[in-house]
This record gives C-alpha cells, structure tokens and sequence, in this order.
C-alpha cells in the first residue's frame, strides 16, 4: 500500500510538472504568471533527482558505500577533512555558483523566456548535473586527482597537458568576462561603486579581528561583517547624493577596470586569511540571503512575464548579442544548464571531503540543480519587466543610437514600445544617473529583482536601495570567482613555470608569488580592458568567446568520464555522458566556426576585424581615432585566435580518446583503469559521525 502511495505521489508531481511546462511552452494569450516557471523547475528537479540520478548512482556508477573514500584513508585536518554531507553541499554550490547563472539566462532573455528556461531544466538534469556527478565519483575512485590528472592517465600523456593549457585559457577568459560584468554594473554610478569598494575594507577588517583581536569568535564577526554591509548599502545613498563625494566614487570603464585588475592582484598574493577568506565568507550570507528572497519574493509577489516566449531576435539579429538561438543560446547559458568550471570543483576541494560515495549523488547531482534554479530565477527577474526597458538597458549604444528618443524609437520600432522618459524616471526611481546601455546583464537583472523585491517590501520608496543591494550581491557574487580564480590561476601559472624553473613553482616564495599574480592578472587584464573599449559592449564578443570556452571544457570533462566508464565495463550505459558530450562537441565546434568565420561583423570576429580595416582604407575613422580602431582590429583577430586554438586543442583530446576507444573496444590492449585500490570502510553501516558531524 505504501508502495503505491509513492507511485501516486510522484505519478503527481510529474504531472503537475508536465502541465507547468505546457503552460510556459503553449500558452500564447494573457501575459504568463511567473509562478508557472517556478512550478515547472521544482517538479523536474524533483523527478531528476528522484528517478534519473538514482540510475546514474546504481547502474552507471554503482555507487559503494563499504568502500573507504579518500578523506577516510588520508584524513589529514588540511587538505582531506570528512565533512558532514550538508556542510558540504553548501561549500560546493557556493564554490560552483558564479555569474554564469545570473548574467547567462539574463542576456538569452532576447531570445524570449522559452529557449533559455527549456535548456535550463534539461541541460541541467540530463547534462550539467550528470557532468558534476560522475566528474565527481571518477575524482573519489582516483584520491581526488584533478581533471588533468585524470585525462592524463584515463586518456594519454599528451590529452592531460591539452587539458591542463584548456584549464588555464579558459580560466583567463573567464576572469575576464566576469570583471567586465563588474565594470558595466558599477561605470558611473557612484552609490553601487561605493558599496562594492567598502565591502573590501570590511572584509580586512574581519581578517584582522579574527585573526588578532577574537580569534575563533566566527558569530561575531558574521554579525559584524552583514552589519556593515547593510550599512554600507544604505550609506551609498548618501554618497551618491554628495557632490563632492559623488565625484570620487563615479568612474569610467577604462577606470573600473584596473581597479579590479589591482584587486586581483591583492586578493592573489595577500595571505588568504586577510582577504580572500574574509570576504568569501562574507558574501556566502548575501548570496544565500538574496537568492531565497529573491525565490520568496518572485512565489509571493507572483509577477508576470511581460517577454514573449519567442522574440523576433530568434533570426540572430539581437541587440544584445548577434546570433542565432543555435548555437548561441546554448553557450550564453552556460552555467545553470551545463559548465565546465563545475568540473574543476568535483575534481578539487569536494572529493576529498566527502565521507561516503553515496553523498556524491546529493552534492554532485544535487547542488547542480540548485544553481539551474537560480538560473531560471534569473530568467523571470530579467522577463519581468517591459520588453523595452530590458532592450534599452542591456543594447550598446552603437545599435540602439544613444540615449534619449532616438534609441526609445529604435527599440519602440522593434515592437517594444518605450519611452526615453520612462528611462529616465526609472533610473531616478532606483538612485542612477542612467540606465541606458548598461550591457552585461547585471544591471537589468538587479532592476528585475529590485521590482521584485519591492513590491514585497518597502514598495517603489525603497526601489533604490533594493536596487543596489541587488547590485551589490551581483557584484560580491561574482567577484568571489574572481580573486578566487585568480589564486587558482596562480597556482596554474606557477605549477607550469615550475615545470622550467622549480624555484618559480614553489607556493610559499614571494618573488614567485608576486609574478605568478602579475602574470595571470595581465593575462586576464588584457581581455578585460579589450571588452571595455569594444564599441559593442564587450560583452558581444567576450561573452559568446566566454560560452564557448566554458563549454570546449565541459566537453573535455566528458569525454575523460565516457573513457572512465568504457574502462569500468559500462558500455550499456555510456549513452550518459556520450550523448551530453556529443551535443556539446556539435554546439562549440558550430559557434567557434561562426564566431571566426561568420560574414555578419557582429558575428564574426574576423569579418569585424576586415570591417574596421576597410573603414580605415576608406578614411571613414576619425584621426585620432585611427590608433584605438587598430588595436580593436588586433583584439578581434587575438579573439579568433584564442577561438581557433581553444577548439583545436579540444578536437585532438577527442581524437585521443577515439583512438583509447578503439583499442578497448577491438580488444587490441587491455584497458588500465586507474582506481585506487579497494579499501574497506572502518565506519560503521550506521555511522552517525559524532566526531565527524555526518547528518
């Protein structure tokens, strides 16, 4: 009887998501209640979890809990800790949870909120959340060994170092990406500026207090530290409100830009209790705290999608970026649906924390579809406001045709009817000088959340502050990938040079420190000042180059773990991550060849590059604008080679692992699978883990 209780429940939820899903796919009348996005998402999450990753964990992976993993056989209170399971949940989604799932869905929102919330949910389920999954449990079998060391020994010698270059160009273009996003959210408006600057002092200051002053008293300083913070928020208003004060916190991109480049930097080589552990934990509470209220506010407020399901920018003429839905749809919403970085996290810090192998189907599998959540949350907060309003804050200038009327009557003649005044009184409303042409996603994104917050709390008296908190969370929120990144790029930097000289690639010498840090934040500085000056935004090209390369590394993560699984016997059911890989291959080898090749200059990086040179030719460029189209011409084509390289480098890993196919498939060699040998558990079945803390 309980049996098919069960059934019936879950016969129930699936339903009610399948009618959720019909209503946001079908339902072409009244504008669509947001509430149906969220129903939808939930049911499929829960269904996912319940049936599909349980038949990942039992016949793919066959998961073993009487084996001893890794932070059980070499627990040393550093690196391998057992970690209670939710504890740990936390730590990973917090690790994995950058920009990629508030800015992707906000900048696909173009396309309309049909395209983006399908990937979402099924990316997630049926590609991210399986690439997290098995990345992990391969990492557990294997001691926690990374993505390149298991590429290397699952796959050849040469696939590892390929894997190991893709992890450091990637991990630079994504720095990059996300500091251009700071730059568009935070140019000119001197109370967002304000906010974010003072969270760095405070986060000294905890450093400090923690370390000399109340050493172990955590609460306190927790308390201290979102005080602060809040304060900090409100505090920007009165700022922004002084002329003289006004002036010193409002800056140019240009600007903006190397003020974050000083703070990666700092955040690299500080000794990480001063900074970089004190604001990430910092921001840990605003994170959690917005995006549940955030969650709260959109189930309670109940607001309505004023976006069509489908735009007329489905034919890849988008103001926001140029592209068709495919391939570009699908490497806009990266993380959310499926990412790359993900991977570096299951192979890093979390397997050598876990206590069973069980737990890497709740925290793999499961904080996946939490931040696939946040992404479809992002989606309803950027379609919640009037078309227009979301075309004029996120087109660049050079489409739209300025501010004012000109551009309200380019976008009112896209279907989108707009207002200049509107523009104006909303940016009155939320305590900016413009909202115009903000591209990057995060400002429209916080105007969508702070309607949505606000028509909770405080109503439109309190849409600036609301406004800027959700600035402010954007911006902690992304640069916590930021100065942590920017360490891990260090640490690649000096692993490398290590490799030529082994002074450089010892972690505790300052010299090799400080050059480490130099060099990965010109690596990724470059690309950021390049997206800065771009006429189109920057995000026009850097972010398609970001999708691209976070994917290329998603495929690589699979193509490690379908060789994994072929090696284990698992030919049944290796259509688990081949057809995820697969379709991931087919998108990034599509979108690369269109964004070095396309003829369209909005596409192609090539065609915008000949585009410049031929107005050049034709003395159409001003004089002194002569030296500044050169070097666009030259970022452009460093755009096509980055592209270009990134691509080869993922087609020879795959044909390495063709060849290892072949050759265990025609029996030609036996395959080596490189697990660590069978240890038993010294845990109980039943272990509660009083000194561990587990459940």
């Amino acid at each position: 009887m309980k049996r098919v209780f069960v059934i019936v429940v879950w016969l129930g939820v699936a339903l009610l998501g399948a009618g959720a899903f019909g209503k946001i796919a079908f339902d072409r009348g009244e504008p669509l209640n947001a509430t149906w996005f969220v129903v939808a998402a939930v049911c499929c999450y829960l269904v996912a979890y319940r049936l599909y990753s349980a038949f990942v964990a039992a016949k793919v992976l066959a998961l073993d809990d009487t084996r001893a993993t890794p932070s059980e056989r070499y627990d040393d209170g550093r690196d391998f800790v057992p970690t209670n399971k939710w504890v740990l949940f936390g730590h990973h989604f917090a690790a994995i949870a950058g920009p990629g799932p508030l800015v992707g869905p906000t900048l696909a929102a173009q396309f309309g909120y049909l395209p983006g919330t399908l990937w979402l949910i099924a990316g997630a389920a049926f590609a991210g959340c399986v690439q997290d999954f098995v990345i992990l449990f391969c990492s557990i079998r294997r001691d926690g060994k990374s993505l390149g060391q298991m590429a290397r020994e699952e796959v050849s010698e040469r696939g590892g170092f390929i894997a190991q270059l893709a992890v450091l160009a990637i991990m630079t273009i994504l720095l990059a990406v996300i500091g251009l996003v700071v730059v568009n959210a935070l140019k000119s408006s001197p109370w967002a500026t304000f906010t974010l600057a003072m969270t760095i002092p405070i986060a000294l200051l905890l450093g400090l207090y923690l370390r000399f002053v109340r050493p172990g008293r955590v609460l306190e300083a927790s308390v201290m530290g979102v005080a602060l913070v809040l304060f900090v928020v409100v505090a920007g208003q009165w700022v922004a409100d002084s002329p003289s004060w006004s002036r010193v916190f409002t800056l140019s991109g240009v600007a903006l830009a190397f003020a974050i480049m000083g703070y990666g930097f700092a955040a690299s080589a500080l000794p990480v209790w001063l900074l970089l552990a004190p604001r990430d934990y910092l921001s840990a509470f605003i994170k959690a705290g917005a995006i549940f209220t955030l969650a709260a506010g959109i189930l309670f407020v109940r607001p309505q999608v004023l976006m069509p399901p489908l735009t007329r920018f489905i034919d890849g003429t988008g103001p926001v970026f140029a592209g068709k839905i495919f391939p570009f749809c699908f490497i806009t919403i990266a993380c959310g649906a499926i990412s790359g970085f993900h991977s570096l996290i299951s192979s890093g810090t979390t397997p050598k924390m876990i206590l069973r192998e069980s737990h890497a189907r709740f925290i793999g599998y499961g904080a996946m579809l939490l931040e696939s959540f946040v992404g479809v949350m992002a989606m309803v907060a950027a379609c919640a406001m009037p078309p227009g309003i979301y075309f004029a804050i996120n087109s660049p200038p050079s489409i739209v045709g300025g501010a004012g009327d000109a551009a309200a009557a380019t976008i009112s003649g896209w279907g989108y009817p707009l207002q200049a005044q509107t523009m104006t009184e909303l940016a009155h409303k939320v305590g900016e000088l413009t909202l115009w042409n903000r591209a990057g996603g995060a400002p429209s994104l916080a105007v969508g959340m702070a309607q949505i917050f606000s028509s909770t709390i405080g109503g439109e008296r309190l849409l600036s502050i609301w406004y800027h908190f959700a600035i402010m969370f954007e911006a902690l929120f992304i640069l916590t990938v930021l100065d942590a990144g920017t360490r891990v790029g260090r640490f690649m930097v000096q692993d490398l040079g290590g490799r030529v000289w082994k002074p450089f690639g010892r972690t505790g010498w300052m010299p090799g420190i400080l050059l480490s840090s130099a060099i990965i934040v010109a690596l990724w500085g470059y690309f950021l000042y390049q997206g800065v000056v771009d006429p189109l935004g920057g995000i026009n090209s850097l972010w398609p180059l970001f999708g691209i390369s976070n994917q290329l590394l998603a495929a690589v993560a699979l193509v490690v773990a379908t060789t994994i699984l072929m090696k284990m016997g698992r030919l049944r059911w290796i259509w688990v991550t081949l057809l995820p890989m697969a379709w991931l291959v087919v998108i990034t080898m599509t979108a690369s060849y269109q964004k070095i090749f396309d003829a369209n200059p909005r596409i192609g990086f090539l065609a915008y590059a000949n585009a410049l040179a031929a107005q050049i030719a034709a003395g159409k460029i001003p004089a002194e604008k002569i030296a500044e189209t050169h070097r666009l011409i030259f970022n452009q084509r460093l755009d096509a080679a980055v592209t270009g390289v990134l691509a080869a480098m993922i087609l020879v890993l795959i044909v390495e692992a063709l060849a290892q196919w072949y050759s265990i498939l025609s029996r030609r060699k036996e395959p080596v699978l490189h697990e660590s040998p069978y240890v038993a558990t010294r845990w109980a079945a039943n272990f509660s883990g009083a000194a561990h803390g587990d459940d």
